[in-house]
């Protein structure tokens, strides 16, 4: 794929702009509004086909925001920020409906659970978990480090990811129920959909992941520059990392990657800085430094080939796919907002 191709699947859609960098948001009610948080701690409520701001508020978090989860319900949202709260949005009317105490720094990481009943937040060495009506049901001890990560497996167990180690704790009692360790520092995870693989990136230009069940566990290393940017295909099978210019994908299928020669994706000039797999399906959309957005097929394996290429304005932070994978969302380090119809 070069940058003389034809768009390919990514066909004009909308643009948009909020005041500062774009740090985070995603599709909500099913894809009719984008909600987008900017680094000044503005959100903003675009109307999904036509771009239009639906409602906009200034400064909600004190210093910047940091983070937003979209609930699976789509019709509420939460955001983080610098000065320790979670605030809970309904959609539709662009207010405030919970403000929660997640601690006494920076908000770093919020994350709904898959069935939207709990709401985990990370803050400095510490979690915790709200349940739906704002009630906190629990926080951890304190990491031995800052809490770089969190994730949901399922939703039974949250994930969390600092220096030296991944911890898993038990949803509803906060009990910690497996712990992996690895001297290193990680700065990026993604677990399998069936939440038995954790892979994380490393301060050590790596990637290290381990197998639950087993208990087993092995690195990936070659990477340029630290592999922020990991990506599960829905399925399960396919891994795509960055680290570097190129995309590399490993596969688990049969006995890989262990042993196995990764896929390379070749097109970015740039270090990409995102990567999202499509909701269903084998595609990839990743996003570089330099702004170039691809659109990869991957359904032969982990050998894709590029079928759409566009560009954002700068940076791209995040890349979103709408619930039915008919648009894919850019946001940027400009504060642009980039939508194209797929």
């Amino acid at each position: 794929m070069s940058n003389q191709s034809k768009k390919g699947i990514l066909r004009r859609g909308w643009t948009s702009s909020v005041d500062d960098y774009a740090i985070s948001g995603g599709w909500s009610l099913g894809g009719e509004v984008l909600m987008v948080a900017d680094a000044s701690g503005g959100i903003f409520a675009f109307e999904g086909k036509s771009g239009d701001v639906l409602w906009s508020q200034q400064k909600v978090h004190e210093g910047s925001g940091l983070a937003t989860s979209i609930h699976p319900s789509g019709t509420k949202f939460a955001t983080a920020g610098k000065d320790g709260k979670v605030l809970v949005w309904d959609v539709s009317k662009g207010n405030v409906m919970q403000t929660l105490d997640a601690g006494s720094g920076w908000v770093e990481n919020v994350v709904w659970s898959p069935d939207g009943q709990w709401l985990a937040a990370s803050c400095s060495r510490q979690v915790r978990v709200f349940n739906e009506d704002g009630q906190e049901i629990w926080q951890s001890d304190d990491h031995p480090s800052t809490v770089s990560t969190i994730a949901w497996s399922g939703s039974t167990e949250l994930a969390t990811a600092c220096y030296g180690r991944v911890s898993f704790f038990e949803a509803a009692s906060g009990k910690l129920s497996q712990k992996l360790e690895w001297q290193g520092s990680l700065v990026s995870m993604v677990l399998s959909p069936d939440g038995d693989i954790v892979a994380c990136g490393s301060q050590d230009n790596t990637v290290h992941f381990w197998r639950r069940s087993s208990g087993k566990d092995s690195m990936m290393s070659g990477y340029a520059g630290k592999p922020s940017a990991l990506a599960f295909s829905a399925n399960g099978i396919l891994l795509a990392t960055g680290g570097g210019q190129d995309v590399t994908v490993w596969s688990f299928q049969g006995d890989g990657p262990e042993g196995t020669e990764p896929g390379f994706l070749e097109f970015h000039e740039q270090p990409i800085t995102t990567l999202t797999f499509a909701c269903r399906g084998m595609n990839l959309a990743s996003g570089s430094r330099d702004g170039e957005v691809a659109v990869w097929s991957l359904k032969s394996g982990k050998q894709g080939k590029g079928i759409g290429v566009a560009v954002a304005l700068d940076a791209v932070s995040q890349l979103y796919w709408r619930p039915d994978d008919r648009a894919l969302a850019a946001l940027d380090a400009q504060g642009c907002i980039t939508v194209w119809r797929t």
